[in-house]
């Protein structure tokens, strides 16, 4: 490999709940590539956003000074190029055009607020690059703060895709847990959840025999980090883990023990997630209940990667 082919490239996955950075080393033309620095935290751009259809200044604020330092961090590491990619909040929000553009200028690198479908196509290939094209059809879905994409691909292709209104932030808004959960609160979040994807998950996603599942983004690695008893995040064990139904329940049943900083002083609990973490389980076991499926297979890499395999390709 000849050094005059690398480049050094940066992807910034601007969620509803959380902004991810990945700088990579890649070879130009190919979708080889790896990484020299990665970060995410939870900055939760969509608080509020369900009840008020805008994006809050004080959110917008947090969110706006995490992606300055990723993008100032980026350009110390020596990125020729910078992609900000903008999902669900950004997209919904009355103001959402408005902060894009200011957020293009406080950091003075292009924003895009892309579509539902163009986040499943980005995710779907980030997921297939980390877990492998496999055999047959693969079901992936992807929670985030404030949808949930599924995509269905067979050998490779994406053959159906949609993207719910359905995220972590406003359940958890509409269903707060501060306490250890009571069990009648947790079931109606259970319904909502099941009710929804009844209704908007269209006959080609629902009906085709899946021959495996795919989930990934934070509700789900979190699963894995603590179903394998991790003392510290390991992106390469939970790469590939397999979750079944038995394990997320019992995984489901010590967090709902817990009140919210009991959740979050577990391993694994990244900061901001201890009260969103069971609306994504819900989200988690409703689909597999929707899918008829007993296990998943747990991806680590999502958005941010497909952003990154679209830019080595040329096809951004």
């Amino acid at each position: 490999m000849s050094s005059s082919l690398i480049v050094r490239l940066a992807t910034i996955d601007l969620g509803t709940n959380t902004v991810r950075l990945l700088v990579a080393d890649a070879t130009a033309g190919a979708r080889t590539w790896r990484a020299v620095d990665q970060d995410q935290r939870v900055t939760r751009l969509g608080e509020g956003l369900r009840q008020t259809g805008r994006l809050s200044d004080a959110a917008a604020a947090r969110t706006t000074a995490t992606v300055v330092e990723y993008v100032e961090r980026a350009r110390r590491a020596g990125a020729t190029r910078i992609d900000i990619v903008a999902t669900s909040a950004v997209r919904e929000a009355a103001n959402g055009a408005a902060y894009a553009a200011g957020l293009e200028r406080a950091c003075a690198t292009p924003v895009r607020v892309i579509s539902g479908e163009e986040e499943a196509r980005l995710t779907l290939r980030g997921i297939l690059d980390g877990v492998g094209i496999g055999q047959g059809t693969t079901l992936a879905f992807d929670i985030g703060g404030g949808s949930t994409e599924f995509m269905l691909a067979r050998g490779g292709t994406l053959a159906a895709a949609v993207s719910l209104r359905l995220g972590v932030v406003g359940l958890a808004e509409r269903y707060p847990f501060p306490g250890p959960v009571e069990a009648g609160l947790y079931h109606a979040l259970e319904t909502e959840v099941a009710q929804q994807l009844a209704r908007e998950l269209p006959a080609s996603i629902v009906e085709p025999t899946v021959d495996r599942l795919v989930g990934s983004a934070g509700t789900v690695t979190t699963l894995a980090a603590l179903d394998l008893g991790l003392a510290a995040y390991d992106a390469t064990r939970v790469q590939g883990h397999t979750l079944t139904r038995a394990a997320i329940e019992a995984q489901r049943a010590r967090l709902a023990s817990l009140d919210v900083r009991g959740r979050a002083a577990l391993p694994c609990l990244e900061p901001g997630r201890a009260d969103l973490i069971l609306p994504g389980v819900a989200i988690v076991t409703a689909t597999m209940a929707r899918l008829r499926c007993e296990r998943l297979v747990v991806s680590d890499w999502g958005l941010r990667e497909g952003i990154l395999a679209d830019l080595l390709t040329g096809a951004i």
